[in-house]
């Protein structure tokens, strides 16, 4: 089968490897394993893979490279209406000579991914919708177009849309899907530490607006003012960084949240395991996978009402779902932490829950969608 990614995820290059963001990369290995060749039409950047990159594992890359392109401002929209034709043209061609042809979206080229399979009705596709699919929240119109023409099942025949949540009024070719980080030899015993003398809080994600690592820091800033003892490690970078850290030196924080910056995977699981909560009070998701990952440890997740959270939570039985009010948020905490057995009871929920989505089923998944 020869395999056909349209994506948006920026890659770098070095030596004769593509790396990209690992949680996409570390998916998108799964689906490799049951194809022959594959076709990548994604945006490439100069520099150095980090510690949040990894490489595709294939032997049969045919990679073709595309400009990155935005209308965020009126310079970035002029120059991306000369790059249209060449992308047009580079993803139906690749469509052309593809088997299975796989979108990745929401993104701009996913976007333009949806305008052109619609030349080709009778290949067989599918759709990664990564986003959060729930019709009645705010979206850019970009967004909301690529979820219309998706579930168009007119103008996009022959695909499996894969979405995170069970959603009324699906088109028939939408299916409610899901995303995994461990396999299922990973289940060990949970042995999670007391909740005295210290509570281990922990974010992971980019620190960027949409997530809101700020409000995380508050909540465990206030906490630290009730006179509970609390920690909270954020792992993750990002155009927040420098006002994070000038928000704990001049409110004198240091002592009890900590900035790690990225980190690789292993170092991530560890710091899951040691810790009891896990915070995420991001404006929009899909899944999320920090909440789920810190759940499959046994973390009391702390997220938003998006997407699929008020589903992962149970809604609230398994963790806090945050009305972003700090005071009521906080009292909601505190009802967790005043007795030890209440969250150790939500600890296990949280576990049980998250550890019956395991990468093994997931790659059992993904062969059903690719090989039926």
């Amino acid at each position: 089968m020869k395999f056909a990614i349209i994506t948006h995820v920026i890659h770098i290059k070095e030596n004769k490897e593509f790396f990209g963001y690992t949680p996409y990369i570390r998916e998108m290995n799964i689906w490799l394993k049951f194809v022959d060749q594959v076709i990548i039409v994604a945006p490439v950047k100069e520099g150095k893979p980090t510690a949040i990159d990894s490489p595709y594992v294939h032997e049969n890359i045919d990679f073709r490279k595309v400009s990155d392109f935005s209308f965020t401002n009126i310079g970035r929209a002029l120059s991306s209406v000369l790059k249209l034709p060449i992308i047009f043209w580079k993803i139906f061609f690749a469509m052309k000579n593809a088997d299975h042809i796989h979108l990745r979206c929401p993104g701009n080229m996913g976007l333009i991914g949806c305008l052109v399979q619609i030349l080709f009705p009778k290949k067989t596709k599918t759709a990664k919708y990564a986003g959060n699919w729930d019709y009645k929240s705010k979206q850019p119109f970009t967004y909301k177009i690529q979820k219309w023409m998706l579930s168009n099942t007119f103008l996009t025949r022959n695909m499996k849309v894969l979405v995170y949540g069970n959603w009324e009024n699906n088109s028939k070719n939408v299916k409610s899907f899901f995303t995994a980080s461990y396999f299922k030899s990973e289940k060990t015993v949970i042995n999670k530490t007391s909740l005295k003398p210290i509570i281990e809080f922990i974010f992971v994600g980019s620190l960027v607006t949409g997530k809101r690592p700020m409000y995380a820091i508050k909540l465990i800033e206030k906490l630290a003012a009730n006179q509970i003892n609390v920690n909270l490690n954020l792992y993750g970078d990002g155009v927040e960084m420098e006002g994070i850290r000038d928000y704990i030196e001049k409110n004198k924080l240091r002592d009890f949240i900590f900035l790690h910056g990225n980190q690789n995977q292993d170092i991530i699981k560890k710091a899951y395991q040691k810790s009891h909560f896990v915070i995420l009070p991001s404006k929009s998701e899909g899944w999320p996978k920090a909440i789920a990952e810190g759940m499959f440890w046994g973390c009391v997740p702390i997220a938003t009402k998006v997407s699929c959270v008020p589903f992962m939570l149970d809604f609230g039985n398994r963790g806090v779902l945050l009305e972003m009010k700090l005071n009521e948020d906080i009292s909601q905490i505190e009802n967790i932490i005043k007795y030890e057995s209440v969250f150790r009871n939500m600890s296990e929920l949280s576990s049980n829950w998250s550890r019956n989505y395991t990468v093994d089923i997931f790659e059992n998944e993904i062969k059903e969608l690719l090989l039926k």
